[in-house]
């Protein structure tokens, strides 16, 4: 009897000990802790926060139509954007501090939502009540089929030559999901939505064409498309229902040929003004005598008109002694001298002929 006492009293210290560890277990994880719970607009509240992962950059939002339970349903467009505050955790995964009290866009319940930026994702909210801000019933579930992600979603595809070119990048999303509700699901619609950095997703609504039954399950594959020229780090969100479901990052690499063909741009555009200034300076610029120009390209035209100038075409020419251009050869003083006989001036008014005076 004794031996069963002892047994009994030491099960109860055990867990006794064991109570504090599993409500450290069970705290673990990120979590959000507010200053105040209840604010007004243009205000600020303390926001702190532990368990989330070391060193990591977190986005904190005031956010409507939302509760812890269910989530901020609307995305971040229903969320003050313009009003969020950016934080760093510590070494421990641990942060504070304050964030200004917006008006979501979208009535309350509200919440703090917070969230990161890069790498694992993970997400906390607590509750806020926005003094003023008006508060309306958050939209009813949807009763019978109910739609959970059952496997990790993949991007399927590669890039081809032209995205290489600036051609916008695709991808096929491809997940698993399963009908946990009461009832079929036909022709479910989902929303992709494209976000780059820390900018909100555009949002799409995809329609896949299929049943699935209660307890069964269905692999989608939905068509993503960034825009063209779209280089960096990118995440395709997956939502049904009001609800983001699944996250898949996605980067995409730089179209390396659009700056290559501008650097062939550069490079081939002034060459060819170049060379078409020259050939217009060439035409333009006026010749040299013998028809000759100072470029090269009309050396064929010199060695076309050298033999004029040979040896052999001067020896036909006749001999000319004047070296005066003025004279032709028939004036030349000297070439008349030799051709005609010797010429005296009898007239007695000549200088050189002397006269004789006699008597009469």
């Amino acid at each position: 009897m004794n031996g069963k006492l002892r047994i009994t009293a030491l099960v109860a210290v055990l867990a006794l000990l064991l109570l504090p560890l599993a409500g450290t277990a069970a705290a673990d994880g990120p979590a959000v802790r507010l200053s105040k719970s209840q604010a007004g607009t243009g205000g600020s509240i303390t926001v702190s926060g532990s368990g989330w992962r070391a060193h990591a950059l977190l986005m904190m939002l005031v956010c409507g139509q939302s509760t812890p339970s269910r989530g901020v349903i609307g995305g971040t467009n229903a969320c003050a954007n313009s009003d969020g505050r950016a934080v760093t955790t510590d070494a421990k995964g641990s942060f504070s501090k304050k964030l200004p009290v917006a008006e979501p866009p979208v009535p309350c319940p509200c919440v703090v939502h917070v969230a990161t930026v890069e790498g694992a994702k993970a997400q906390a909210d607590a509750v806020l009540q926005v003094a003023g801000h008006a508060v309306e019933p958050l939209p009813s579930e949807p009763s019978g089929g109910r739609l959970s992600v059952l496997t990790d979603t993949r991007l399927n595809g590669s890039s081809g030559l032209l995205t290489w070119f600036g051609a916008p990048p695709s991808r096929t999303l491809v997940f698993t999901v399963g009908n946990a509700g009461t009832t079929a699901i036909k022709n479910p619609v989902f929303q992709l939505g494209t976000s780059h950095g820390v900018f909100a997703p555009q949002w799409e609504d995809q329609e896949w064409r299929g049943t699935i039954a209660p307890g069964r399950k269905a692999q989608i594959k939905l068509p993503v498309e960034l825009t063209a020229g779209a280089h960096g780090d990118y995440t395709v969100s997956l939502k049904y229902g009001g609800k983001v479901l699944a996250e898949q990052p996605w980067g995409v690499g730089r179209p390396w040929g659009v700056t290559l063909f501008w650097l062939l741009v550069c490079v081939v555009v002034p060459a060819a003004v170049f060379r078409a200034g020259m050939a217009v300076v060439d035409r333009v610029r006026p010749r040299r005598a013998g028809g000759l120009r100072h470029r090269g390209l009309r050396l064929p035209e010199l060695s076309l008109h050298m033999p004029k100038f040979t040896a052999k075409a001067a020896a036909q020419e006749p001999p000319s002694n004047s070296t005066l251009p003025w004279f032709t050869p028939d004036s030349d003083p000297g070439t008349a001298g030799r051709l005609s006989a010797p010429h005296h001036d009898d007239s007695p008014t000549s200088p050189t002929t002397p006269t004789r005076k006699g008597p009469p």
